[in-house]
């Protein structure tokens, strides 16, 4: 565990490093991401079997997607409206390198919760 928490640590402080929307920083999270989602399914590929028939939505998958789905519709919202967006208002804490790392260092321990969920 805490072995994880360091990698995590450690990718996020490098993240946190690379300048906003640059092509490096692009790069890195995707790179980031498929190396972690590798490393999360690798051991469960071989214990899961394919079920007979797939459930075109369940419960615990709604759960998930009524979130972000109202995320993405209030930012879409206030986005064409003018308003002030979430994002906007989150600008100026990951501006430093210190506030994109730490941002970075929750994205990537929540992915990390996801896939081995």
């Amino acid at each position: 565990m805490i072995g994880r928490a360091a990698l995590l640590a450690a990718l996020a402080l490098v993240g946190g490093q690379l300048p906003s929307f640059s092509t490096w920083a692009t790069l890195y999270v995707l790179g980031t991401g498929g190396l972690l989602i590798w490393l999360g399914r690798r051991d469960r590929a071989r214990a899961e079997r394919a079920p007979a028939s797939m459930a075109p939505l369940d419960r615990a998958a709604a759960w998930w997607l009524l979130p972000a789905g109202l995320f993405a519709v209030l930012e879409a919202t206030t986005y064409l409206t003018g308003s002030l967006t979430i994002s906007l208002m989150a600008d100026p804490l990951l501006e430093g390198a210190v506030g994109r790392s730490l941002g970075y260092f929750g994205w990537l321990a929540a992915f990390w919760w996801l896939v081995r969920r």
